[in-house]
């Protein structure tokens, strides 16, 4: 073993551990672990102590390295931690100077993330043995959500030029790609515009097959990426959407710049424009303050936007937000709420899996003898396939979380 990178949280972090694995492997580092943490709940950094834990039981002579989101916004609880032998920030770890000197490092090397102004292309080549690949467009955030600690782990919001990104694309499909996914922390506050990025994308790399965005803010789209959304069928029907909440007095203490009607005259709009579109939603369950009334206007979102695929999040107090000083809900009430959100998310999944059968869908291999469908959707294949092979199949069915192919 050389370098290992345990990744946690978000498609960025999938990024950034492929730099890691790039920049800390050419150094000729040897028996090392890193963990690229995330921040976003209590939860999340709990797990990664309990890794760091466990690689230290089992490999007791491993250099560890704790890095991303939860290092950056905490270090010294990692640096407390007698299994940890460095701490790096968000920015340190994609340094090639750091890990190069790496031995010679004190044990916490975490800069002021809010002083960085710039975001490059990484010039991967390429994610081994995966269909997609992740190109980062963007990194950090300007809004300043109530619930929310991510800023403070990536600092504030700064583009990738639209040049590196298309370089980017162009790099991964030449490397075997078919399909890529635009991410970062926000990405539809890409400037000059993340419409305008998406065509450029489409324009000037032909051979892509397949692009898809991460996860959006509905407040930003704008009419360009509508546009592309309409017209690009190389942009797939698939959005995942951050709204957080269905009521709209929960959506002020969040700091949300929408209401719950604008979400559901997004979904409209965007259905209008692109028949066949699914959409998935980021919902919190028990944010302060929340009643049994505002819970009933999350769940009922669901239906209102048509959801298909549900990210529900109990609420997680992170110290030093301004949710962790407001009234809080009890922690069973909270974890029920989670448990109704989730089934009425599988409710909403099975439906949209019964509607499916019968239908012809275009799906990109995966490892695993699955493939996805234009709207995301996972297809158990009935034969072993290689990665990244385009296949029409017909739906037979499905086991409540995944179609099956005839």
């Amino acid at each position: 073993m050389s370098v290992e990178v345990v990744t946690f949280g978000c498609r960025l972090n999938a990024v950034e551990s492929e730099v890691i694995r790039r920049e800390a492997g050419a150094t000729g580092l040897a028996g090392t672990v890193v963990l690229n943490t995330c921040a976003v709940t209590a939860e999340a950094v709990s797990q990664a102590r309990q890794t760091v834990r466990k690689i230290r039981r089992e490999q007791p002579n491993a250099r560890i390295v704790v890095t991303g989101c939860a290092a950056q916004t905490d270090p010294n609880i990692f640096a407390a931690m007698p299994e940890v032998d460095r701490v790096l920030g968000n920015e340190e770890k994609l340094s090639a100077a750091i890990w190069a000197g790496l031995d010679d490092a004190a044990k916490v090397a975490v800069g002021d993330i809010m002083a960085v102004k710039h975001a490059a292309a990484h010039r991967l080549d390429g994610f081994r043995g995966h269909a997609r690949a992740f190109v980062q467009v963007q990194n950090g955030c300007d809004h300043r959500c109530t619930f929310c600690i991510i800023p403070f782990g990536r600092g504030n919001s700064r583009s990738v030029p639209v040049s590196e990104v298309v370089a980017e694309v162009r790099r991964s499909v030449e490397h075997g790609h078919r399909e890529v996914v635009l991410t970062g922390v926000d990405i539809t506050s890409y400037r000059p515009g993340l419409g305008l990025l998406v065509k450029e994308i489409l324009k000037s790399v032909p051979d892509l097959d397949r692009l898809r965005l991460s996860s959006i803010d509905s407040v930003e789209a704008d009419a360009d990426l509508l546009d592309a959304l309409a017209n690009e069928a190389r942009l797939m029907p698939h959005l995942h959407l951050s709204l957080q909440a269905g009521d709209d007095l929960i959506l002020k203490r969040m700091k949300r710049r929408h209401l719950r009607a604008d979400a559901i005259a997004f979904c409209d709009q965007v259905r209008r424009l692109r028949p066949g579109v699914v959409f998935g939603g980021d919902i919190i369950a028990g944010f302060p303050t929340e009643t049994d009334g505002m819970f009933a206007r999350s769940l009922d979102l669901v239906d209102e936007c048509g959801l298909t695929h549900l990210h529900v999040f109990p609420f997680s107090a992170r110290p030093g937000t301004p949710a962790a000083r407001m009234p809080q809900v009890r922690g069973d009430v909270v974890k029920d709420r989670a448990r109704r959100l989730r089934a009425k998310g599988e409710d909403a999944l099975l439906c949209y899996l019964e509607g499916e059968i019968g239908a012809r869908r275009r799906v990109l291999t995966e490892r695993g003898g699955i493939g996805r469908t234009e709207q995301f959707t996972p297809v158990r294949l009935n034969a072993p396939v290689e990665p990244g092979v385009f296949l029409d199949i017909s739906v037979a069915g499905h086991d409540g979380r995944q179609l099956l192919a005839a």
